[in-house]
């Protein structure tokens, strides 16, 4: 398969997040072979993190499509680089999240320029700082994702090549406590226990799950004190929140204000910091017109799944924006020295995608109520 050699290219590329270097010389392959499909480059330019980049194509009336993935991936230089590959498998940092996605859209718009020798309406946008939250490239991806009507996003299928519809919110919270040092045998009462605190806010945070509604709260990290003689001064407690629905993310922020704010030790004080990295995608009637549309078009089946892992199509679809995820190719291992991705399903992912951008070329439309009003 041809494509596989592009994959190769950019797979052997170490393109860990906090390498900008190789971040950009992926990115750089990427532009070249947009650039020859008539895309329009656009950079924005990072010091630190390598460059986030948008590829524009000429716009007429009609549904505007933004086709999205990331071109970091996950381990440092000398972890795990080489690419390699067997009859049914590739291997290699990135082969399914999220390198070989890129090429599955990279792979459609080839076939669609191929034929039409122009591409209208459809950009295509890869930054660079998914894999460690975003944190850079949220507020651009939010910006930008206010201009279409769709959105296509290239993590990993599933293993029966389901999308994705749904995706979990999350947030990462630290709640600092003070108390009052004071030795532990001497003058025991004069001290303020900040870990005691921090125990009656675990065992609060934690009565926050609810597994019915895919809610949880993870305190993963406790920290605190000084030693086994001393009235511990200070805590601090690291938490995650992660949920499926917009009311329970309300409910979870008032109550981590509640805890926080309350002394459960006479005397203790605390600060939260902390935000929502990325909020829910809930599945909708949009996403549903949606993808009984494609299966008129493909005549395939479309099968769909909610995930609790996160992607950058929580930033999209928080803005309102129609957003279907898992268009990449099916692999497992993602984030583990054992990353590998399907071949027979790059062959699949590239045929689905190349007919749903056939028929916007074709139409510049979808039938999907009110996204069509462009």
């Amino acid at each position: 398969m041809e494509l596989l050699k592009d994959l190769k290219q950019i797979v052997n590329i170490n393109s860990y997040t906090q390498n900008k270097v190789g971040v950009d010389e992926t990115a750089a392959y990427m532009t070249l072979w947009l650039k020859d499909l008539g895309f329009i480059h656009k950079s924005f330019e990072r010091q630190e993190l390598g460059n986030h980049n948008l590829y524009c194509s000429a716009k007429t009336e009609g549904i505007k499509i933004l086709l999205l993935g990331h071109n970091d991936t996950v381990f440092p230089q000398g972890k795990f680089e080489i690419f390699s590959e067997d009859d049914t498998w590739v291997y290699g940092p990135g082969v399914c999240d999220m390198k070989g996605g890129n090429m599955v859209a990279l792979q459609a718009l080839r076939n669609v320029y191929a034929k039409n020798k122009k591409i209208e309406n459809i950009d295509f946008l890869l930054v660079s700082d998914e894999e460690s939250g975003s944190d850079d490239s949220k507020a651009l991806t939010s910006k930008l994702a206010k201009d279409y009507d769709l959105c296509f996003v290239f993590e990993a299928a599933g293993e029966d090549l389901e999308i994705v519809t749904g995706r979990k919110g999350v947030g990462t919270f630290s709640i600092h406590i003070e108390g009052k040092a004071s030795h532990a045998g001497v003058r025991y009462s004069d001290g303020i226990n900040a870990n005691l605190e921090a125990a009656h806010k675990l065992i609060e945070l934690t009565k926050l799950t609810n597994l019915e509604l895919g809610t949880t709260v993870n305190v993963g990290k406790v920290e605190g004190g000084i030693g086994a003689n001393t009235i511990s001064p200070t805590a601090t407690l690291l938490l995650e929140l992660r949920y499926t629905q917009n009311s329970e993310r309300d409910r979870l922020l008032e109550a981590l204000e509640k805890i926080t704010k309350t002394s459960y030790v006479q005397g203790t004080q605390a600060t939260l910091s902390g935000q929502i990295q990325r909020d829910v995608m809930e599945a909708n009637e949009a996403q549903k017109a949606l993808i009984e549309n494609i299966e008129n078009i493909t005549n395939i089946k479309i099968k769909t799944e909610s995930r609790g892992g996160v992607s950058d199509a929580n930033i999209v679809a928080s803005q309102g924006v129609t957003t279907l995820d898992g268009f990449g190719p099916f692999g497992d291992g993602d984030h583990t020295v054992k990353e590998r991705a399907l071949k027979s399903s790059f062959e699949q992912r590239i045929n689905l995608m190349t007919n749903i951008l056939m028929h916007h070329q074709i139409h510049h439309n979808f039938n999907i109520g009110e996204a069509n009003v462009r």
